[in-house]
C-alpha cells in the first residue's frame, strides 16, 4: 500500500516514558474500509499505540497521520475525526440510553437538526429499540458495548479505534459486536481494534502482531499462518503432555513443541521424519497416536512468535 493511500499511517512511531520504551518504531498503514487487528500479550504496547494514533499522547519520535491530520501537530483535529472506545466501559450508568446518546452527541458537536436521526440509527445499530429509557447500568455487557460503539460513531468519523472492546463480553455478544464492525467497514470506515481473543483476530482483514512495543508480524490471518511458522505443524494425542513436550523438543527436525488443550502441537522442519519423533516418544515411555498434519491456528503463530521468545528471554 502506498503511504498516500493510507487513512491511518504510522512511520517509526515511538513513545518513551523515561527509560521505558512502550512503542518502538511502529510502522503501520491502514486503508479506507480496512479492519486491522492488534494482538499481543499484556504490556505489549497496543493501548499506548492506539492512544498515540488518537492524539491522546504525543509521540517521542516518528510520526503518524490519521484521517489527513498529524497526531503530533494537530491532535485536536485528529480527535474530531475519529471514534474511540477504551478498554474500560465509558458510558454513564445513571443515565438512560437516550441521555447517553444526547450527551455524546453534544460532546461531538453533532448538529441539533441531525442528532435525533443519528441517535435513532445508533439505537438501531445497538439493537436497543424500545429500551431508550432504560438506565445503562441495567444493560448486559454486550448491549453496553454496542451502545458505546453507537455513541462513538454519532459524528460519523472516518476512523475508529477500539481498544479491547469485547473484553469480558460473552461469546455470542462478541460475535454480534463484530457484525457491527464489519457493517461499518463496508461503509468505508477504517478500523483498528485490539483484542486478546484469537478467534476474534480471524475476523480482521489483517493482523498486526506486536510485542515489547515492536511490530513482530503483519498480514492476513491466512498469510500469517502460512509464512510465519516455517515448517509443518503436527498434532498428536499422547499421555504425559509435560514430559511429551520436553521429549519432542529434543527430537531431530523439531522446531518447536507446545501443549494445546489435551493435545501436543509439534512444528517440524520441512521434510523431517515424523517416525523419529514417534520412536523418541516411545523410548520415553509416552503413549502417542500418529502425528497428523494440521492447518496452524493464529494461536500457534502467537505462541511461536511471541510466547516462546518471551520464555527464552526470561530463561524459563
Amino acid at each position: 500500500m502506498k503511504a498516500d493511500d493510507a487513512v491511518v499511517l504510522a512511520q517509526a512511531l515511538t513513545k518513551r516514558f523515561g527509560a521505558f520504551t512502550a512503542v518502538d518504531g511502529l510502522d503501520l498503514a491502514i486503508a479506507r474500509g480496512e479492519v486491522v487487528g492488534f494482538i499481543g500479550p499484556n504490556g505489549a504496547g497496543k493501548s499506548t499505540a492506539i492512544r498515540l494514533l488518537c492524539g491522546l499522547l504525543r509521540p517521542s519520535a516518528g510520526r503518524a497521520i490519521v484521517a489527513g491530520y498529524d497526531v503530533g501537530r494537530e491532535p485536536e483535529a485528529v480527535r474530531e475525526h475519529i471514534g474511540y472506545m477504551s478498554q474500560k466501559f465509558s458510558l454513564y450508568g445513571d443515565l438512560t440510553v437516550r441521555e447517553n446518546l444526547q450527551f455524546f452527541g453534544g460532546l461531538y458537536r453533532v448538529p441539533r437538526r441531525e442528532l435525533e436521526q443519528r441517535m435513532g440509527l445508533a439505537v438501531a445499530l445497538a439493537g436497543l429499540e424500545g429500551r431508550e429509557r432504560a438506565l445503562v447500568r441495567t444493560l448486559a455487557g454486550g448491549w453496553k458495548q454496542r451502545l458505546a460503539l453507537g455513541c462513538a460513531i454519532l459524528h460519523r468519523p472516518p476512523v475508529l479505534f477500539l481498544d479491547e472492546p469485547t473484553s469480558g463480553v460473552e461469546p455470542e455478544a462478541r460475535r454480534k459486536f463484530w457484525d457491527l464492525i464489519h457493517h461499518l467497514a463496508s461503509d468505508g470506515v477504517t478500523i483498528l481494534v485490539s483484542t486478546h481473543y484469537m478467534e476474534e483476530a480471524e475476523y480482521c482483514n489483517r493482523i498486526a502482531l506486536i510485542d515489547a512495543g515492536r511490530l513482530v508480524a503483519i498480514g492476513s490471518p491466512g498469510s500469517l499462518r502460512r509464512r510465519e511458522l516455517g515448517g509443518t505443524l503436527y498434532e498428536l494425542e499422547c499421555s504425559a503432555l509435560g514430559a511429551a513436550v520436553a521429549a519432542a523438543n529434543s527430537a531431530p527436525g523439531v522446531i518447536d513443541a507446545a501443549i494445546f488443550g489435551d493435545k501436543l502441537h509439534v512444528l517440524m522442519a520441512q521434510g523431517a521424519d515424523t517416525a523419529e519423533l514417534a520412536r523418541l516418544l516411545g523410548r520415553a515411555r509416552i503413549t502417542a497416536g500418529p502425528p497428523r498434519a494440521i492447518i496452524p491456528s493464529l494461536e500457534d503463530v502467537f505462541v511461536r512468535l511471541v510466547a516462546k521468545p518471551r520464555d527464552r528471554r526470561s530463561g524459563a
